[in-house]
């Protein structure tokens, strides 16, 4: 499949790699003769680890055959993280390479999660785009803290930090966004 082909979303085989293609940027020649370039933000699938690569527009990549199964996180064994198909209760065992920074976000009995796998073999996960988690530990609100947009750090519930407005306490509900990090509001 040429580089100028390729849509968000394409899985595709790079540098003896799978990738993810999440982002693509089109840049036209500056003149006679130059060639339109493809710069394309690629993620490992597994691991999530980001990647930018550019192709000029007649660039073959192959592309993979991925399969999305939706999926629930049931429980971890070890260290491995396992999801049951939605459909057919398939457990599918991802260890922690696999998962990546997704791991920060995955709570009991999580829905809406999507499992890719490549030649039968669960390869990596799809989260939803935000989650909710309770936070465990803040500093107190402060007077007149819903008036400012000071962040304060805050620990969730699964063991990450993030930064949430002053007037969000301990004990309460927050959505946080899987593919920032980031506060996204209150439950």
């Amino acid at each position: 499949m040429k580089a100028s082909e390729i849509k968000k979303a394409t899985v595709v085989e790079y540098n003896n790699g799978v990738y993810q293609i999440r982002d693509i940027e089109r840049s036209s020649p500056q003149g006679r003769g130059g060639n339109v370039r493809f710069r394309f933000v690629m993620y490992s699938v597994p691991g999530g680890n980001k990647l930018d690569a550019s192709f000029d527009a007649d660039d073959e990549l192959r592309e993979v055959d991925l399969v999305r199964r939706q999926a629930n996180f049931s429980y971890k064994d070890g260290e491995a993280f396992v999801f049951l198909d939605a459909e057919d209760y398939t457990p599918y065992a991802l260890d922690p390479d696999a998962i990546g920074d997704a791991a920060h976000f995955i709570t009991e009995d999580m829905e809406g999660c999507y499992v890719q796998i490549i030649d039968d073999a669960p390869v990596g996960v799809l989260l939803p785009t935000s989650v909710a988690l309770t936070v465990v530990e803040t500093a107190p609100e402060l007077k007149g803290g819903t008036a400012t947009k000071r962040p304060k750090p805050a620990r969730l519930n699964t063991g990450i930090e993030i930064q949430v407005p002053e007037y969000i306490a301990t004990g309460e509900k927050v959505w946080v966004n899987t593919v920032t990090g980031e506060f996204a509001g209150r439950v």
